[in-house]
């Protein structure tokens, strides 16, 4: 009985997809190929939420429009581009890696590169001002005479 309840505990913690029943197109196909769409598109009111979780008004618009450019012959690359062009790259949930984002997606790791660089000729320059290795055979002297002395 606990494993039951426990089951029926984790079905209620699966997000609620939000397309509305009205929006679901007739042809399956269409219908899937929407769906796939809208996880790639991001909600411009709940930020980084798919327009197919979000359940914003902007969101619904934005589902409608996906069905209506699939439905009206589009490919899918067609139905992106007419949103991309319509609502700019921001619309995208996992934006493309061309023109200015390239630069942004390039600079995380040459920033660390560059700060690891910095930070390996800081270390080493620090070792080289240490100063000798070991003691001088007068400092040995004295140090083995300050132990006998205890």
């Amino acid at each position: 009985m606990k494993y039951l309840a426990l089951c029926l505990l984790m079905l209620l913690a699966v997000p609620a997809l939000a397309v509305q029943p009205d929006e679901i197109l007739d042809d399956p196909v269409l219908e899937e190929r929407a769906r796939e769409l809208s996880k790639g598109l991001r909600c411009l009111v709940c930020r980084n939420e798919s327009i197919d979780e979000s359940n914003a008004e902007l969101a619904r618009d934005l589902r409608l429009l996906v069905r209506e450019r699939l439905v009206a012959g589009d490919t899918d690359a067609q139905a992106m581009a007419f949103i991309v062009d319509r609502y700019g790259e921001y619309v995208l949930l996992k934006p493309q890696l061309n023109g200015s984002n390239l630069v942004l997606w390039i600079a995380g790791p040459l920033m660390f590169l560059a700060a690891l660089g910095v930070g390996i000729v800081y270390v080493r320059g620090r070792a080289d001002t240490a100063g000798p290795e070991g003691l001088s055979d007068d400092e040995q002297a004295r140090l083995t005479a300050l132990l006998k002395e205890d």
